[in-house]
């Protein structure tokens, strides 16, 4: 059996390196400096991830997994039939593929991610694998998203899927922020189903991100290596090293590219000093308890219907209904930001031949 898959675009907007040198300037002039996390997901940091969600101390993407596994028939009882579900942060999609098996009779799937590359190949073998479903990719910063794609079949409902605990990249104002625009996107009565990491002891959450085999310092010291090869930066990755401590008091980890010695790393036409031990941070995921989540969610506009944790209380999963639907709240706190970056691909099997 043949598939014919096409690929139409729209909605193209202004380069994207655009946004990274802006960007990133801002947050090397800050008293501490930053780097915003969305650009480590480029093809090769995606694939890095990918390798990272494998291994023996990174727990999150088995536990999550076997969360959706132990408890399908129930979830996809929630979400139910002839709806569109938005899974914003896609990658691979290996997780969405538990919710396509079991709800044949989907209106469409939108996949969301910032790797361009990574979704389309993703969006592709998921047209092979589900030749009768819609697939809609969108290539976007999920935090200044407007709008979802529309399905050729009128959806019963929309639930969004926002798995991997990458709420927690968010602080919590900026958490409620987002999670109230996934209201608004989904619309009256829609849902959510997210994965949450829990808090737990150092001893854990620690080695999750300093792995043995340095695939997560890799990860974090490609967003130097993205700077130099598509913004003429001249970081010396030798001069940085990744560090990822937990802070208990603010409950989250925080990723770190410490500089080595003192040293003068031009980006543009701006010139950063680090002094010995100063760092860059790339990254903070915030960990939640049970009932901090679920407080989080209301201050969103959601309520929680239904959750799932693994027994040792390492991961949980929240399907939640949106109970406060504002639709003139646009994109929030997200307004101030212009959406320079926003790509629609619509996917779909259009033939089939034996």
């Amino acid at each position: 059996m043949n598939s014919t898959i096409s690929f139409s675009q729209s909605m193209v907007s202004a380069p994207y390196d655009d946004d990274f040198l802006y960007e990133a300037i801002e947050g090397l002039s800050r008293p501490q400096k930053t780097l915003p996390c969305k650009f480590l997901y480029d093809e090769e940091g995606s694939r890095l991830f990918d390798e990272i969600c494998e291994l023996e101390e990174y727990y999150p993407t088995r536990t999550e997994d076997q969360i959706l596994r132990d408890n399908i028939f129930e979830i996809t009882g929630l979400i139910g039939p002839e709806c569109r579900l938005a899974e914003f942060g896609s990658g691979s999609s290996t997780k969405t593929r538990h919710l396509l098996t079991h709800l044949p009779n989907m209106a469409g799937y939108v996949p969301i991610d910032i790797s361009g590359p990574q979704l389309f190949k993703s969006a592709a073998r998921l047209a092979k694998e589900f030749p009768g479903l819609e697939i809609n990719p969108l290539e976007a910063d999920y935090g200044e998203i407007s709008e979802l794609p529309n399905t050729v079949r009128k959806p019963k409902g929309t639930v969004a899927f926002f798995p991997g605990s990458t709420i927690g990249n968010f602080d919590p104002v900026a958490a409620v922020a987002f999670l109230r625009n996934i209201g608004r996107l989904c619309g009256r009565d829609g849902g959510l189903l997210i994965g949450v990491d829990l808090k737990k002891p150092r001893c854990i959450l620690e080695p999750a991100y300093n792995d043995r085999k340095g695939i997560t310092a890799r990860f974090n010291l490609g967003i130097l290596a993205r700077a130099n090869r598509e913004l003429g930066a001249d970081f010396d990755l030798s001069a940085f090293r990744h560090h990822a401590p937990y802070n208990e008091t603010l409950g989250r980890i925080e990723m770190h590219l410490v500089s080595e010695r003192a040293q003068v790393v031009t980006l543009g036409s701006r010139k950063f000093r680090f002094q010995k031990g100063e760092y860059i941070t790339t990254e903070h995921s915030y960990k939640y308890t049970r009932s901090g989540f679920a407080g989080l969610a209301w201050k969103a506009g959601f309520e929680v219907v239904k959750y799932w944790e693994d027994s040792d209380h390492f991961f949980g999963i929240s399907f939640l209904r949106v109970r406060e639907f504002k639709p003139a709240k646009m994109l929030l706190d997200f307004e101030e930001k212009p959406r320079r970056h926003l790509r629609n691909s619509v996917v779909k099997s259009v033939a089939m031949t034996a």
